[in-house]
Parts: structure tokens; sequence; C-alpha cells
């Protein structure tokens, strides 16, 4: 008779054994051709995998019968070039399991099926049946939609590839009395310290006056070698290439975006983790990251077969476009061309962080971007500060991924940073993306698409129940990353105002931007 103490002694030392046969019989042929690509990497399970042994892995991944030969060659190739950080990081945690109890080594291999997935940065996103709003944002911003290959066509209301030739001169700026205040307006913005501004309220060229004021603040003539009279002609093509007629993406939204974007840069921990390339690249960025918008999302764009979607592949179609078109547009005549004067090396580069930056603000990358910035900059940054007096700790100098993490955050904040501006600001912007919502939702109707985001049906659509959903799905962590890092507490309180506003307005049952006695 076996007592209880030994017998759960026995029975521990069983499992293990157990467990160490099912790890070695781990690697076999279903688990590699099931997993294609992400298993070749994870089934490389042994722990102290020799290069040989590597190698014989990889002759019996390929062909059984090949799987004693030995090819010393191939494996020093594979272990010093092919070999991916992931690789690297499975082989670690399998060398940890080796001498874990079992209840960590069940939990490491848990760690290696996440490991597995392709998309280590982004959610399960998953939303309650009883949130139809968060559902559509979801749905709306981070898929490209249903597609639907029966034929359905979106035309715009000009042709993208014909309706810029005319553009290429730049326009002549008229000193009427009210140009003349506007940029007299604008350049306080310029220079302001606050995002209160309303330049909702600018009449005529807000991007233009706006843009002359912040590019003279940081020296973007100085570094391209352009002089202001090609700066303002490329202000100019610019912004007559948004469009008025929007409700919300037009180049009012451009020039709130670019004050935002100088906003940030001013920030003492952005200023000493970036260079002044990286602040070039930021303020056009932010200039040119909506140019051309046709006021629908990618998902309508994608679903009714529009020429961008099939032209960038149903692939991040609206930020593609931006950056094409305002690259063709830039290069097309010296007058506007501010990019003529630097070297092709400088060009290359700065082209390159442009780029990116705008394609940064395509929403179904949202939650990678945000994760990344949290695990490369906010950790490191709270664990180095831990107990240090230091203010400001430029981690981004000389440490070109993280400059990049910055960039990306900051240009994403600044493109959604409504919900963080004085409740009046607030309100506006939320009417006029939920117009152009509503528009799109009328025009699906109209021809027949699917209806990407139908609580934004403007007979039914609760305005407050929208914007606390994308409060708490997009902007709160956001917001609460980038605060940790640039330091932004008039930014949380104008947040939490509004949220207050949104959540009073949703209590109340009221569906509109403000209570009626408030209109």
């Amino acid at each position: 008779m076996v007592s209880g103490h030994a017998g759960s002694g026995l029975a521990l030392t069983g499992r293990r054994l157990r467990y160490k046969s099912r790890r070695r019989e781990s690697i076999d042929v279903k688990s590699i051709s099931s997993r294609g690509s992400d298993g070749w990497a994870s089934s490389l399970h042994s722990a102290k995998l020799s290069a040989n042994t590597r190698h014989n892995f990889l002759d019996f991944s390929l062909a059984p019968s090949l799987q004693n030969r030995r090819y010393p060659s191939m494996a020093r190739i594979h272990s010093m070039t092919i070999e991916a950080p992931i690789t690297k990081v499975i082989n670690i945690i399998n060398a940890a399991q080796e001498n874990s109890p079992v209840t960590v080594a069940e939990a490491l291999d848990r760690v290696l099926e996440i490991l597995r997935t392709t998309e280590l940065y982004s959610p399960q996103l998953g939303t309650k049946d009883e949130d139809p709003h968060t559902s559509d944002l979801v749905g709306g911003l981070m898929t490209d939609g249903l597609r639907r290959l029966s034929g359905n066509e979106y035309v715009f209301t000009k042709n993208v590839h014909q309706s810029h030739s005319h553009l290429a001169m730049p326009i002549t700026i008229n000193e009427s009395p009210r140009v003349s205040l506007n940029y007299l307006i604008m350049r306080k913005v310029g220079s302001s310290t606050s995002l209160s501004w309303k330049l909702l309220h600018i009449k005529g060229m807000p991007l233009v006056y706006l843009g002359l004021k912040v590019f003279s603040r940081f020296g973007v003539c100085e570094f391209l070698r352009c002089s202001e009279t090609t700066l303002r002609a490329w202000l100019q093509v610019i912004e007559a290439n948004y469009h008025s007629s929007n409700a919300y993406h037009n180049s009012t939204h451009a020039a709130d975006v670019l004050h935002a974007t100088a906003f940030f840069l001013g920030k003492e921990r952005v200023k000493g983790s970036l260079d002044q390339l990286d602040e070039v690249a930021a303020l056009i960025a932010a200039t040119v990251h909506d140019v051309d918008h046709p006021g629908r999302t990618n998902s309508f764009l994608c679903n009714a077969g529009s020429e961008l979607a099939v032209l960038y592949n149903d692939t991040a179609v609206l930020e593609s476009h931006h950056t094409a078109l305002a690259f063709q547009l830039t290069v097309k005549d010296s007058k506007c061309n501010i990019f003529k004067n630097i070297d092709r090396n400088h060009y290359r580069t700065l082209r390159q962080a442009i780029i990116d930056m705008v394609l940064a603000t395509e929403m179904t990358k949202h939650f990678e971007h945000v994760n990344k910035f949290v695990n490369s900059i906010n950790k490191p940054m709270a664990a180095e500060n831990e107990g240090s007096d230091c203010e400001c700790n430029p981690i981004g100098k000389n440490f070109p991924e993280n400059q990049i993490l910055i960039k990306r955050m900051m240009i994403k904040c600044a493109d959604v940073a409504n919900p963080c501006r004085p409740l009046d600001l607030c309100i506006e912007w939320a009417g006029r993306i939920s117009e152009e919502y509503f528009a799109q939702t009328d025009e699906e109707k109209r021809q027949g698409l699917p209806v990407v985001m139908p609580v934004f049906d403007r007979n039914t659509c609760s305005i407050p129940k929208s914007q606390i959903s994308f409060i708490d799905y997009f902007i709160t962590d956001m917001f609460d990353a980038w605060d940790a890092f640039a330091h932004l507490p008039a930014l949380m309180q104008h947040l939490a105002n509004n949220y207050k506003h949104w959540k009073t307005l949703d209590d109340l049952k009221c569906k509109s931007l403000r209570l009626p006695s408030d209109s």
C-alpha cells in the first residue's frame, strides 16, 4: 500500500515524465504543416539546439527520408543569418522549460502559443453585443469592410488621376483685410502653447497661414534650403487638394493636426528625443496626412471597388493615396518643390519618415502602435526614472527605432486630439465627424453597398454614445501612454471633462451634441 504522500509524489513524477515526453514529441509533421512559416520557427522546440541538430530538423521537415543527412555549411548559414529574433526567444523559453515545475512549463507553453500568432501587439477585437457603437467603430475603422465583387463602383467627384494638373502653379493670395486678419491670428496660433485656439473660425486658407508660421518657428525652410516663396506655393497646392465640401476631413482638420503636432514637438521630452529631421518630417506629414480625402472610409472604398482600393489592393487605401499624391504634387513643379535643394540621402530619409508617419494614422494597426510605444518607451522610461529626479530623459536620441515609435504616436494623437480639446471644440468636431459618417451611410444605402457603421444613421444615432465608445476604445489608453511620455495635464483634464459631458447626455437619453436647453 502506498501512502497518500508518496502517491502524490509518484503522480507528480508521472506528470513530469508525460509532459517531457509530450514536449519531445511536439516536433512532428502535423505541427509543422499546420502552422506554416510561424510553425517553422516555433517548432525548433529543443532547449539546446546545436547547429547540426537544427539542421536535422530542417532536413526532417523538408523530407523525412533525408533526416539523417547532415550539411554543416547549411547549418552554419541557418544559425548565422536565417535565425529570426523570435526563434531565439523561443529557444530561450524552451531552455527555461527544461528544469521548470510542470505548472511553469505549461504556462510557458501558453506563452509559446501566443508567440506563434502573427499579431503580437494587437488585441483580440471582441466587442460586447450590447455595444453596437464600439462594434461599428471597430468594423468601420479597423477593417477593410465586407468585400462585394458584384461590380459596384464608387466614382469620385473628381478624377484622382487628372484633377491635379491645374494645381501645379501656385495660386495668389489676395491680401484683403480679412486675409491679413487671418494671418495675424494664425501667427498667434502658430506660437501658441495650448490646443485651445478655434481654427474652425479661420476663413480662407488656414493651412497656408498656420503652416507658414509653424514652419518658420521650426526652421523648416533653413533645413530644406528652400525659400519662403517655395514653401508658400507648396502649402497652397496642398491646401487646394483638400476638399472643403467635407464636413470633417478638410484643410481645417489638417491645420488642426499640424497645430497639435507643433504643440507636441514643443514638449521637453519630445524635443529631447527627436532630431530636426524628425521634426521637419512630422510637420510635413501632419500637413499632408489627409490630402484629397473623399470624406469616406477605407471600408467604403473597398466595398465600392473604387479605383484607389484597386490600386492599393484594399490595404491602407487612403493613407497610401495621401502620401503618394503629396509627393506627386510636390515634385511636379519646381515652384512648389520644397525638396529640390536637399541631397538624395536626406530626401530618401525624410520621405521614408513622412510615409511612415502618415501610414501610422491608419487605424487597423492602432493597437499595435500603442502597445509597441508602451512596451518600448513607457515601461523602460518608468524603470529608468524610478527613484530619479530627472524630469526629462531623452530616450529617443541615438535610438532610431524609438524615434520612429515616438513619431508614430505623436501623429496618431495629433490626428484624433479633438476629445482632448476644450469642450466647445470637442463638440464641434464630434458633430462634423458624425455628419461625415451619416453621409457615408446615406450613400451606402443609395448604392446598395454594405453599411459599414449602421449606428451612424442620421435618424437614430446617439452621438454621445458614439463618442463614449470612441474615447473608451481608442482614446483613453493611447493618451494615457502619450501623457506619461510628453506630460500633458491640461489635455487629460479636457478629456475627463468632455467624457463627463457625453456621459451626462447619454444618462439623460439625449442623442444630440448638447441638451436642448443649451443649443
